[in-house]
């Protein structure tokens, strides 16, 4: 019989090996996949449970919210703050960051997450997720500040995502490769389906918006253009196309099977960077990447290398098989040395 391996059985193994995992991040990560499991089954009682439709209110970013986007913001919060392993949150749909109450102990990290990644497909029952990634507060000062999250994508501890689908199942990493867990609902408890994710190089499935190509740079039209022209084309071979409207899903297909996914810059909003959020969505999502062998730009320079400067920062985003992902970026370095 195979051995069935729980997730909080994975974290203390890893905790006694090598250290990776200290004893107030093991409890952080537990816990977080506590509150995953809590929202995938408000998810999962969809119109049964009352949560669907719109809240009537928007977020910070000025996005419509769902009764789902605000039950899994409170349900995150209120799972985490009491434990003594957070110094604070900040989530996508808060303006500012959440400082653990006085009346509870503080801890030495910081939880960064999308409550719900693809509200869009709420309502049609399609794939949505949970994004979270985790750094560790500097001691250089009493207090929590934005400022303390202002680290890059190097410096996160953990990351991870849980997606809601047919099975629920968390990815995660501590920096030592990729493992993901699927919830056995009987027993309900998360449990060890594969470790040492890797994705192949190579691929022939892309994932992009192409509604929007209109809109983008030459750079990546041209590498779209090259993509559809299939085998008669520069490439030689044929491309599929896939594309979920939900990152978390994207991403996770593609921690499966491989691809290159891209959300890049466009020109209705040109003052803005990108669509995707560089500390909610698109720093742990690199990392998760980068740890099973693919790799992550915002079409010019690695993602976990950016340092932010505000915490609802906006970035572009190329991820995927590290082959495609270093192509698209070479594409965009070149036009823009002619243009110098």
């Amino acid at each position: 019989m195979t051995r069935r391996v729980s997730l909080t059985r994975y974290l203390v193994e890893q905790q006694r090996v090598d250290g990776r995992i200290p004893p107030q991040l093991r409890l952080l990560l537990e816990v977080v996949a506590r509150a995953c499991k809590r929202i995938s089954f408000a998810v999962n009682k969809g119109q049964l449970g009352e949560v669907m439709g719109s809240a009537g209110s928007e977020n910070v970013q000025g996005e419509v919210q769902k009764k789902l986007d605000i039950i899994a913001n409170e349900t995150l919060i209120e799972a985490n703050e009491w434990g003594g392993h957070l110094a604070a949150m900040a989530s996508e749909e808060m303006e500012g960051i959440y400082v653990v109450p006085n009346r509870y102990p503080q801890g030495e990290y910081l939880l960064m997450f999308d409550p719900l990644d693809g509200s869009s497909n709420i309502d049609i029952n399609m794939s949505i997720g949970t994004i979270f990634s985790v750094l560790k507060k500097h001691d250089n000062h009493p207090g929590v500040h934005d400022s303390d999250f202002m680290q890059p994508g190097t410096e996160q501890v953990a990351a991870g995502y849980c997606i809601y689908g047919p099975q629920t199942t968390l990815v995660l990493t501590v920096g030592d490769g990729v493992s993901m867990f699927t919830l056995d609902r009987e027993q309900g408890s998360f449990i060890l389906i594969e470790e040492n994710v890797k994705i192949p190089e190579d691929t022939k499935e892309f994932a992009i918006n192409m509604s929007n190509m209109r809109h983008w740079d030459e750079p990546m039209k041209r590498y779209i253009d090259e993509c559809l022209a299939g085998e008669d084309g520069p490439r030689g071979k044929n491309f599929n196309m896939r594309w979920v409207a939900a990152m978390v899903a994207d991403v996770h297909r593609i921690l499966c099977r491989g691809g290159v996914f891209m959300y890049p810059w466009d020109k209705r909003e040109p003052h803005k960077a990108g669509k995707l959020r560089l500390m909610y969505e698109a720093n742990p999502m690199s990392w998760l990447i980068e740890q099973a062998g693919g790799a992550s730009t915002n079409c010019r320079q690695r993602i976990m290398e950016i340092q932010p400067t505000e915490l609802h920062q906006r970035v572009a985003v190329v991820l995927g098989s590290k082959n495609e992902v270093e192509r698209v970026t070479r594409y965009h370095l070149e036009a823009d040395q002619k243009s110098l």
